[in-house]
């Protein structure tokens, strides 16, 4: 039996950045992972000559070296922020719409504005008062939060916090406290007419997988006052190149990372975790175990199940898996600009109701569905062999009409899902099926299979406003463990690796 003072399930985004901030903190520290390369989405495949990209469109909260943000410092800390050639984007996004008409968004305020005043010059006025409000409430967000923590610092009793929030948090964070709980739907009607405009800034709805009507709208704000503060950005050689380099500053701080080496059980004791054996049988104790998996798995498939507390039970009773994706990687013989892709990003529609097309996602095959595409040889000519492309084109989809199929019709709908994308990507761009060399589909079965997340969800649970924002599932009801991913915070890239930082931070005081 070997000990340590943290052990760490799961080598996705959360767990890699929580090994590598408590070896920094001196703790010793232990990373299990059943795969045997280290990313969880954050990883990429080859085909032929082509390596994919598997999940990262767009990093958050980067900013530049002059000025950086949250998780530049956190790499900084790392010691890997030079190790890696990071490509800033130039354009937030495109929204193409069912005429063949689109906009694109700079990735700057004023810049974005004044694009945008253009295209919809009635709604001028509209789009600057829209802008000040999620400014101001990114702002009394951060405020609210910083106060909030230095409160429970100081140890304010709790009945003086609730008569402040009471009476004073309206006068104090209007903003926050008039938008803090809507939809992203609602928002956007009360400041717009145009159904157009609407889409152009709701883009972000899809980093989600949520749509606009369910959205919180608190996650949109961020995510606009994100990426344009600290620009969106991509990095050469795909997100693997991130989480291998953070694997590596883990390993040269003193952590032990075990690729190729599930758990297969966590030892609770007097209900409390207190270690884990892994698929091999061997037996490891620690005074902090910190899961990057789901907590369903974690409950339901490493405890016994008269070691799951009914405290956890009922805590997670109410939240529901959220969605995945059918996803098509392309190959392209030729460059972005000979097909017409000039923006990265893009979100293409079928009408003007994003919320209405969404519901196709409940649905097997796509047929009305928004396309998300993103070619990432606009941002890195490099990412491809020269006079290629490197494309994904997808939808999100839950997963239950395909959990229905027989291997047979599996592989059939497989097909016939793969073949309509590239029929959608035809329209948007005449003449792509002619350069496609390689191909794969990936479907929410295939998320299933290689994320081991149930309905092979990729951002946790749903993250509407029941689940999501003030009411993440991130309480852990077991003494001894602890919950690092996107199933538990909101999902993405940057906001897993600046959550888990946290969590190991608070961990490393403890042990």
């Amino acid at each position: 039996m070997k000990k340590y003072d943290v052990i760490v399930i799961g080598a996705g985004n959360g767990g890699l950045a929580a090994t590598a901030t408590l070896a920094e903190k001196g703790k010793s520290v232990i990373l299990f992972e059943k795969h045997n390369i280290p990313g969880g989405c954050g990883t990429s495949f080859r085909r032929g000559r082509f390596e994919f990209e598997v999940a990262l469109h767009q990093l958050s909260s980067l900013g530049t070296k002059e000025k950086p943000g949250n998780l530049r410092k956190q790499f900084r800390r790392y010691g890997i922020e030079d190790q890696i050639n990071w490509i800033e984007i130039k354009e937030l996004f495109r929204v193409n719409y069912a005429d063949g008409t689109g906009v694109s968004l700079p990735a700057d305020r004023v810049a974005c504005e004044k694009h945008l005043g253009e295209v919809f010059p009635e709604e001028k006025e509209n789009i600057k008062n829209y802008f000040e409000i999620v400014y101001n409430f990114c702002k009394e967000s951060e405020e609210f939060a910083e106060k909030s923590a230095d409160s429970a610092a100081a140890g304010e009793p709790g009945a003086l916090k609730k008569k402040i929030m009471k009476y004073g948090f309206p006068k104090m964070y209007p903003t926050l406290a008039k938008y803090g709980l809507k939809s992203t739907q609602e928002v956007l009607d009360e400041c717009f007419h145009n159904e157009r405009l609407k889409l152009a800034l709701s883009a972000y709805w899809c980093f989600m997988g949520m749509p606009p009507s369910r959205f919180p709208f608190s996650i949109l704000a961020k995510c606009t006052n994100f990426y344009i503060e600290d620009k969106p950005f991509y990095l050469e050689g795909t997100s693997m190149m991130m989480n291998q380099a953070i694997m590596e500053a883990a390993k040269n701080m003193g952590a032990t990372v075990k690729l190729n080496c599930g758990v297969d059980h966590i030892i609770v004791e007097n209900g409390k975790a207190v270690g884990v054996i892994d698929e091999h049988g061997e037996e490891y104790r620690a005074k902090k175990i910190i899961s990057n998996i789901s907590p369903l798995h974690t409950y339901g498939a490493l405890m016994n199940e008269e070691d799951v507390p009914e405290e956890a039970r009922e805590y997670l009773k109410p939240y529901t898996v959220g969605i995945s994706a059918l996803t098509c990687f392309i190959g392209l013989d030729c460059t972005p600009e000979e097909i017409g892709f000039t923006t990265s990003f893009t979100l293409n529609y079928k009408s003007d109701d994003a919320n209405e097309d969404f519901k196709d996602a409940y649905k097997l095959l796509p047929e009305n569905d928004p396309l998300v595409a993103t070619c990432y040889t606009v941002d890195d000519p490099s990412v491809s062999p020269e006079g290629t492309s490197i494309i994904t084109a997808g939808t999100l989809k839950y997963s239950t009409e395909w959990e229905k199929l027989s291997p047979e019709q599996y592989y059939e709908m497989k097909y016939e899902a793969g073949k309509r994308i590239v029929a959608r990507l035809e329209e948007l761009y005449p003449g792509i099926r002619s350069h496609i060399e390689e191909m794969e589909v990936a479907t929410p079965l295939t998320h299933m299979r290689y994320l081991n997340h149930p309905g092979g969800a990729i951002y946790g649970y749903e993250q509407d406003l029941n689940q999501s924002v003030f009411f993440f599932p991130s309480e852990s009801k077991m003494e001894g463990l602890e919950f690092a991913s996107g199933w538990v915070n909101a999902c993405g890239f940057g906001p897993n690796y600046m959550f888990a930082d946290k969590v190991a931070s608070r961990v490393a005081e403890e042990v």
